[in-house]
């Protein structure tokens, strides 16, 4: 006679909780792949030789490679040729159990565009402790890498006009007591002088507290008055203008500004508006599609100082970068003649 065993209630839970547990399981496993899916990061998974073995929507997105055309390559695949030793360094760490974490570098889309991306790398683990592969998270950190640039481009930028402002300021002094009779006359000489630096500064940029949106706009010879007006009240005795004017607005106008503010800088420092007998030249001529300036500096020695060259040499490219314009010098024996030339669809974005 057979004896049967009938299961017991601790045997009865015992095999629920073991259902229950592979439900769980079962239902974190979704969850986890829902996220992977549909992350924004490139979230993708490689073998210890650098095969690719998973592939997420996000890294559809970045790299522009389907799982089906990455799933089975070598992660090289989106590797540029210059950095192939990075995986070599990745991999011997992924041997030796270590997690790399916000490693920056820069990889190559399927349409060879490059990308710059924060990486972290986990090693992936079986239930025997030993190391199977590696998961890779890949974050765009592009626009966060031109931020960046651009954000010490501005304060760079803003520590050269302090320290143009600075010198201009000293200049100005010396200027008026240069012209001046008496202690009023220099007051009231340099504080009008003054006044116009504010003014011209004020001219580059929109009246952001009263209208976040506004855009400025003047025109050409006007942003040349406004920068020159600090050196001389009325221009016309050292300071000749003449010629064609245009309109200018836009980021044209700051482009624009910088530039002028850069070479009426120079000009006070070591040229023309530095001395006395200095004389300052300004032609404009707006015929054909292209605004076209003269500026001619007479009575002062210049040397071409093209050699030592500072952030005011950086700013005036960026500038002329910005107007798509060309700037050519020609030192003489008593000054200094310089050619601007710049699109007229520029200047009026």
């Amino acid at each position: 006679m057979t004896e049967e065993t009938t299961p017991g209630i601790d045997d009865i839970k015992r095999v629920q909780r073991a259902a229950e547990d592979r439900r769980h399981a079962s239902e974190a496993g979704a969850w986890l792949a829902a996220i992977v899916e549909n992350s924004d990061d490139a979230i993708l998974s490689k073998t210890l030789d650098g095969i690719i073995m998973t592939w997420n929507r996000g890294a559809e997105r970045l790299f522009g490679y389907t799982a089906a055309e990455a799933v089975g390559k070598h992660i090289t695949l989106v590797i540029p040729e210059e950095r192939y030793h990075e995986e070599d360094e990745i991999l011997r760490r992924l041997r030796a159990g270590e997690r790399i974490d916000h490693f920056e570098t820069v990889r190559r889309r399927k349409d060879g565009a490059f990308v710059e991306v924060s990486l972290t790398v986990s090693p992936v683990r079986n239930e025997a402790g030993e190391i199977l592969g590696a998961s890779k998270i890949a974050r765009d950190i592009t626009a966060q890498k031109r931020a960046a640039a651009q954000q010490s481009i501005l304060l760079r930028e803003m520590h050269h006009r302090i320290k143009n402002l600075f010198t201009m300021a000293t200049a100005l002094i010396s200027l008026s007591a240069k012209a001046s009779t008496s202690p009023a006359a220099l007051a009231s000489d340099l504080s009008a002088r003054m006044q116009a630096l504010a003014r011209a500064h004020s001219l580059t940029l929109p009246d952001l507290a009263n209208d976040p949106g506004a855009e400025t706009a003047t025109t050409f010879v006007s942003l040349l008055r406004a920068i020159l007006a600090p050196h001389e009240h009325e221009i016309g005795s050292r300071i000749s203008l003449s010629g064609a004017d245009v309109p200018i607005s836009g980021n044209a106008l700051t482009s624009a500004a910088l530039l002028l503010h850069e070479l009426a800088t120079n000009a006070a420092k070591y040229g023309a508006l530095s001395t006395a007998d200095g004389q300052l030249t300004i032609a404009l001529d707006a015929k054909g599609d292209r605004l076209k300036m003269v500026w001619d500096e007479h009575g002062v020695s210049l040397s071409d100082n093209r050699k030592h060259e500072g952030f005011g040499s950086t700013l005036e490219r960026a500038s002329l970068q910005g107007l798509r314009g060309q700037l050519s010098r020609n030192w003489h024996d008593d000054g200094l003649s310089l050619t601007l030339e710049i699109p007229l669809q520029q200047l009026v974005p």
